[in-house]
């Protein structure tokens, strides 16, 4: 199968390497666009064929990834809109733009998948959620959730959770980062190097990540077997609590939901003063 992707920055090119690296995809079914000549380099510095034409990269491919960036997705998606026939698929994993406005600027009836992944898709470890539009078939989930799978673990859902996604595994990433970074830093602070620290800070929450995902039990349950009575984990953990580190992370992710609905109502809003607008105002712009 052919893919295309719109834009070409750091999440498109982690996505096409993933492809390549697991086998899914050859390079030389992947083609890609972009307006910065130095993103293209890099993918074809990979072996994939690349254009300064959008509508060349819709026409030459099955399914196109849409990268860009929010504030000019409607643009690119009229530009390419009459080169979009049935037996392609539009997938979109731009951040805070919703399916009504990608069906808007379609054909009636586009296969459209909106996609919610995270920068750990750089290395091939993304956490996405998936969601169909109204003219996506039934077989277009599967595929697009097998491809994703190749970079990490994807789930379907309805697009009203995407929101919540974005707040908990969307930003989640810089939240595991300041959690990485201050555990070295406490490390540093009781003598260990600073390169010794931020290793195993990291590793510690990867290990403990896969423990979530490998061994079937609650987390609950994982955190109480490290917890001996009266050790040094239950105290430690005694010192999070009343720091308020659970309340924190939960204030964290309602924040980063209420944003994205924010930002989402505000693309809505914005769509609907567009097409409101008196048809001439475009020509006299």
């Amino acid at each position: 199968m052919a893919i295309g992707f719109i834009g070409a920055g750091r999440m498109a090119q982690a996505m096409a390497r993933g492809f390549i690296a697991t086998g899914v995809i050859k390079s030389q079914n992947i083609i890609a666009s972009d307006p910065d000549p130095r993103m293209l380099k890099f993918l074809k510095n990979h072996g994939i064929t690349t254009t300064l034409e959008n509508t060349e990269v819709v026409d030459r491919s099955k399914m196109i990834v849409i990268a860009v960036k929010p504030n000019v997705v409607s643009k690119v998606l009229k530009e390419v809109k009459d080169h979009v026939t049935m037996d392609k698929i539009m997938v979109s994993i731009v951040a805070g733009v919703p399916l009504s406005i990608l069906e808007e600027n379609l054909p009636p009836d586009t296969r459209v998948v909106r996609v919610m992944s995270n920068i750990p898709v750089t290395v091939q470890a993304a956490a996405s959620v998936i969601s169909l539009g109204a003219g996506a078939l039934p077989d277009d989930s599967e595929l697009v959730r097998e491809l994703l799978q190749c970079i990490g673990i994807c789930e379907e859902g309805s697009e009203s959770l995407l929101d919540a996604v974005t707040g908990l595994s969307g930003s989640g990433p810089a939240y595991a980062f300041t959690a990485i970074e201050s555990l070295a830093d406490g490390g540093v602070k009781m003598g260990l190097p600073r390169d010794l620290a931020i290793k195993l800070a990291a590793q510690t929450l990867l290990g403990a990540a896969k423990m979530v995902l490998e061994s079937g039990k609650h987390v609950g349950q994982l955190k109480d077997e490290v917890c001996s009575p009266g050790g040094t984990t239950i105290a430690a953990m005694h010192s999070l609590e009343r720091a308020g580190f659970r309340a924190s992370l939960i204030n964290a992710v309602e924040i980063g939901t209420l944003k994205a609905r924010e930002l989402g109502s505000q693309k809505k809003k914005e769509s609907l003063e567009v097409n409101d607008s008196p048809a001439t105002s475009v020509a006299e712009n």
